[in-house]
This record gives structure tokens, C-alpha cells and sequence, in this order.
């Protein structure tokens, strides 16, 4: 996958499509709510596993019942690129079989 920096107008039209994320000091970022502390620590190892297998890792920061997850790509200097909103994506798929909301 590219990791070229996308446009603002790519980035918001990216974001459309992704309700609840948003771009934060740079980073795309959301903050997820959960029903426990202990759905939260799996949400976190569910996203860990897609990180380690796209080879692609953002920030997480686990809460009592939250999750925060913010990304950006460092081969491309800092940038938004298509990698992170492909993460955001896959996080998206797999966060209500947590209870995420």
C-alpha cells in the first residue's frame, strides 16, 4: 500500500466514511467506550493483533473502560496516508464484537 500524504479534501472525504473518527494533532484518531475494563484491555489485544499483522501500529491508550486509538504514518514523515484510515477501517469491523461504541 502507498504511503503517500493524502490532501485535506482526501482526508475529509475518508473521514465521511468513518463516523466517530476524527483528526487530532495531526493523528486520526477515536476514542472508544466499553462496559468494562476488562473489554477494553481485549479491544486493545484485538487491535494489537491487526497492527503486528499489517505491520502498522498506532498509539493505544487504555482507560478504565475506554480505548483511544491515534495514527499516523512515519515513512511518510508524519503524514495521513491511505495505511490509516485502512487501520481505522479494520478497527471499525471488529469493535462492536467488543461492545464498542
Amino acid at each position: 500500500m502507498a504511503t503517500g500524504a493524502l490532501s485535506q479534501q482526501e482526508t475529509e472525504d475518508r473521514l465521511r466514511e468513518l463516523p466517530g473518527w476524527s483528526v487530532t494533532d495531526g493523528r486520526l484518531a477515536r476514542t472508544y467506550r466499553l462496559g468494562t475494563h476488562f473489554a477494553a484491555a481485549a479491544l486493545v489485544v484485538h487491535v494489537a493483533r491487526i497492527q503486528d499483522e499489517s505491520n502498522h501500529h498506532s498509539e493505544l491508550t487504555l482507560g478504565y473502560n475506554t480505548v483511544a486509538v491515534a495514527v499516523r504514518t512515519h515513512d511518510a514523515g508524519g503524514a495521513l496516508t491511505e495505511k490509516d484510515f485502512a487501520l481505522a477501517r479494520r478497527v471499525e469491523e471488529i469493535a462492536p464484537s467488543h461492545g464498542a461504541s
